[in-house]
This record gives C-alpha cells, structure tokens and sequence, in this order.
C-alpha cells in the first residue's frame, strides 16, 4: 500500500512541473499576427 501511495505521489508531482513548464513555454513564446503600435509618431502595423 505504501508503495502505491508513493507512486501516486511521484507521478503527480510529474505532472504538476509538466504543467508548469508549459504555462512558461506559453507565457515566453510571441504570438503570431498583426501587431498595432500607437504613438507619438503615428500608427505602425507589424505582421508577427
């Protein structure tokens, strides 16, 4: 029984830092598309 518990344990927290890691792999990557940029200077358009 103990055994099982510890395996459990183990691959939960496997798929916890899975999960993690790919939240920041999301977070870090640039989205694809059109970029609008407003400022002093006008309207600029950046296709990503």
């Amino acid at each position: 029984m103990n055994r099982n518990v510890l395996i459990l344990a183990v691959a939960v927290l496997c798929v916890a830092i899975g999960a993690l890691g790919y939240k920041l792999y999301e977070e870090s990557r640039e989205p694809k598309g059109v970029q609008l940029n407003i400022g002093s200077q006008g309207i600029s358009v950046e296709k990503k």
